[in-house]
């Protein structure tokens, strides 16, 4: 306890990191309240409650905007989808390889699409929200051509005002803005989950939710064991002589991360988990088939449901991985910077080694984070409350998980910048960069 004063003081004393941690605190303020600000035309009372299935994942990252039909009721989402949209097209297409690799000028012109296409993807994305949900409930107060025109320019304000926001706290705050959005709505959705899972067990359960308390917090610590496991590569430089000077001739370390993905496979995953129910319910009747599968792919604790979910996880981040970490970039940037894999030659043996140890490292980590997505259903099955069941895993706590490690190590680099001591005993957060230099 004593060492987290000391830490806490060590923080605020640095000025930069202390005006960057109160800049951060401000603008996520400002994101929740607009979280509450409703809609013109709408009563809030005939609104329903927390939605399910797909837009129940979209609530919990906008921390209820969604439900609420807030004017931040899309949130940053669609920027997102944008974002994604722009990486696989930079991996595909020819075009856009070229730009990413302008450097500074090539990143600003695929800034600008993102944005473009966020803007189209928020108008899109708000006719679907507002027929979808709001107009359904009949809270809607003006007439519905009115409605509709100031609903999608309100919302795509608000998606471009968070979206401003995210940048703000990138370059004025502490961490990655938009994850921070992300995460603020995550966790704002925890003090009433828990609320709600004492209030469910009683007094008489007191023993049972500190049962599920501790198997969270072993559950959390395996978040964090497979967000932050890596398999290093170690490389040797080769030394140069410039001007009467030696440089490299020193080792280092390739991380390569046991889930290289992130999130992404889940997400993709939980998109495709709709299509049976959805085609089940255009032959719902007409087949026994069908009412089979609709009734067993609308149940997510379902043993069906949950094989196919972990399925195509497993399958989701071998292709995201394969897109995303490009073995023969990396074998070309070492061999250009001289470096080389010790026992392996440089160039297409080099790729072909590190294209083998990637695959390796994927299998176990597309398991664990496949366990890691059906958690939740388990939870529910063992007698947790589904809001609470929430955080025992999924992408609601890879999120929180990542975000707050990231977070937490930028804060360690100021720290060790201005000569304090780290946040732990050793001075240094695993995966911090300099874990990876061996002079």
């Amino acid at each position: 306890m004593k060492k987290f004063i000391s830490t806490v003081k060590n923080i605020f004393s640095i000025e930069d990191l202390r005006i960057r941690i109160l800049n951060t605190i401000g603008f996520l303020i400002i994101f929740r309240l607009g979280s509450f600000i409703v809609l013109p035309g709408v009563d809030p009372s005939k609104l329903g409650g927390t939605p399910e299935g797909i837009f129940g994942l979209i609530d919990t990252f906008l921390g209820g905007a969604f439900s609420n039909a807030s004017i931040f009721g899309l949130g940053i989402m669609p920027y997102i989808s944008a974002s994604i949209v722009l990486q696989l097209l930079t991996v595909g297409v020819p075009y856009f390889q070229k730009m990413q690799k302008e450097g500074e000028s090539g990143r600003k012109r695929i800034n600008q699409i993102t944005r473009v296409l966020t803007i189209a993807i928020t108008v899109a994305q708000g006719i679907g929200y507002v027929s979808a949900t709001i107009l359904p409930t009949g809270a809607v107060m003006v007439s519905t051509s009115l409605f509709m025109f100031s609903s999608l320019v309100l919302l795509s304000a608000g998606t471009m005002f968070c979206m401003w926001l995210g940048e703000k706290i990138t370059e004025k705050g502490i961490g990655n803005g938009i994850s921070m959005l992300i995460m603020i709505g995550i966790i704002s959705r925890f003090p009433g989950a828990l609320i709600a899972e004492g209030v469910e067990k009683g007094s008489s359960g007191m023993l049972l939710l500190i049962i599920e308390a501790v198997v969270l917090f072993f559950v959390v610590v395996g978040v964090i064991a497979l967000t932050e496991a890596t398999r290093r590569i170690p490389v040797q430089y080769a030394k140069q002589v410039v001007g009467g000077k030696v440089y490299g001739g020193q080792r280092q370390y390739i991380p390569i991360k046991v889930n290289a993905s992130g999130v992404m496979p889940i997400i993709f995953a939980q998109s495709l988990m709709f299509v049976p129910a959805l085609i089940a319910q255009i032959w719902a009747g007409e087949s026994d088939i069908a009412n089979y599968i609709g009734t067993t792919f609308s149940d997510f604790t379902s043993w069906q449901y949950n094989l196919l979910f972990a399925s195509l996880i497993i399958i989701f981040t071998f292709f995201y991985t394969a897109i995303t970490v490009n073995p023969e970039q990396i074998a070309e940037d070492m061999k250009r910077n001289g470096g080389f894999v010790p026992g392996i030659k440089p160039g297409a043996p080099t790729a072909d080694f590190i294209d083998g140890i990637i695959s390796k490292i994927t299998l176990p980590g597309s398991v664990l984070l496949a366990a890691v997505a059906i958690l939740p259903a388990l939870a529910i099955i063992a007698g947790v409350g589904g809001e609470f069941a929430q955080f025992y895993g999924g992408t609601s706590l890879l999120i929180m998980v990542g975000v707050i490690m990231d977070t937490l190590r930028q804060i360690e680099s100021y720290l060790l910048m201005r000569h304090y001591e780290g946040m732990m005993k050793s001075g240094n957060m695993k995966n911090n960069p300099s874990n990876y230099q061996v002079a």
